[in-house]
């Protein structure tokens, strides 16, 4: 068994010396830098600080360069970092009605109070690969019009959904008592029937791809929705803390975010008039999709509260919950790579003995006709 173990070891001491041989690719071209990835990979390190939970851009980049771009791999070892650091303080709730705008879209209402705003998305491309990237061009050589747009100066923007509001044609959700505890699903593990607070934890984190399946099967007829995008917002909005010895919010820096609501029709039930309603996403940096996806997901398990029948997965709380996690499923799937050999000879011998007990029933069998 020593010497077993002894092999192992130096088996995967050499698997770990050639993944960084892998990882680093042709010598010949040279290395690719944390701070390419951060600047250049944007999207990509948007994903993993979202579901990794932790706003680091130069982490979240080291990450994606170690784990040779497999976005799970890097949201694992950002997770995995996260949890060696202290807890130092709470910060106030973000205001993103006070976001500062980088894109701001409708798909509900064409002429909006501080206008629509592109910005920055893939969303009117064609979807051609763009053969000029392949001579290298420098950042600084990139031809731009050099216009600079802005929002009117507005002290505050409206919601899409404040205008629905004033003909009470949307759910009015008002905010939680102050002295409601809110939940930490980075603590505790989650306890079903869950709270939307925690509901909406579980699906920031959880995977896109999985969360992106669960939107597209209400669309298909797999839950009770009908969505239009009430209002997407990205931009900056600020971080304030009350320090003790101060007694007021201070503003301690600011993060990129990107939220999205949609509008969904509800034609009411017997404690509800028909009316709007809505679901919610919130994510770190430009993640457009995951939000709208983890919005319509929020919206399919607002089905108890709205007196809904259950009609698809997504509506299920305990098959989204507890398997929207990418850490714990590709825990779950790669961990049969690993060793199972004493399991599968029990699973042998378990299937040759009840072949053999069918082979003496059928010989039998024979001997008795």
């Amino acid at each position: 068994m020593y010497v077993a173990v002894k092999g192992g070891e130096q088996a995967i001491r050499k698997a770990h010396e050639l993944l960084a041989e892998k990882r680093r690719g042709d010598f010949s071209v040279p290395e690719l830098t944390v701070d390419q990835v951060a600047s250049q990979l944007t999207l990509a390190v948007d994903r993993v600080m979202t579901e990794g939970s932790l706003y680091d851009r130069e982490l979240a980049a080291l990450a994606v360069k170690q784990a040779r771009g497999d976005l799970i791999e890097a949201i694992f070892l950002l997770r995995a970092f996260r949890n060696t650091l202290p807890r130092l303080g709470v910060t106030l709730p973000i205001d993103t009605s006070k976001m500062i705008f980088s894109r701001r879209i409708s798909a509900a209402f064409k002429d909006l109070p501080g206008g629509q705003i592109l910005g920055p998305t893939f969303d009117y491309t064609h979807r051609l690969l763009d053969f000029s990237l392949l001579s290298g061009q420098e950042a600084g050589e990139v031809k731009t019009t050099g216009e600079v747009f802005s929002l009117p100066a507005i002290e505050e923007i409206p919601r899409v959904s404040a205008l629905l509001e004033q003909e009470g044609l949307i759910e009015v959700e008002n905010p939680d008592p102050e002295d409601r505890t809110v939940e930490d699903l980075t603590r505790q593990p989650i306890r079903l029937p869950a709270d939307r607070d925690l509901r909406l934890q579980n699906l920031v984190r959880g995977d896109e791809g999985f969360l992106l399946g669960l939107a597209y099967s209400t669309q298909r007829g797999f839950g009770n929705t009908h969505p239009f995008v009430g209002e997407i917002r990205l931009g900056e909005v600020a971080i304030e803390v009350i320090p003790e010895e101060l007694g007021f919010p201070i503003q301690v820096g600011e993060i990129t975010v990107t939220e999205c609501q949609m509008i969904t029709q509800f034609k009411g039930s017997s404690r509800r008039q028909p009316t709007f309603t809505s679901g919610y996403g919130l994510t770190f940096g430009h993640c457009e999709r995951k939000a709208m996806a983890m919005a319509l997901t929020d919206r399919a398990l607002r089905r108890s509260e709205l007196e809904e029948t259950t009609e698809g997965p997504a509506q299920d709380e305990e098959f989204v919950l507890m398997h929207s996690d990418n850490i714990e499923a590709s825990g779950f799937v790669e961990h049969l790579k690993l060793p199972h050999h004493v399991d599968f000879q029990a699973e042998l011998s378990l299937v040759r003995s009840l072949k053999d007990q069918v082979k003496r029933a059928k010989a039998r069998e024979d001997e008795g006709k």
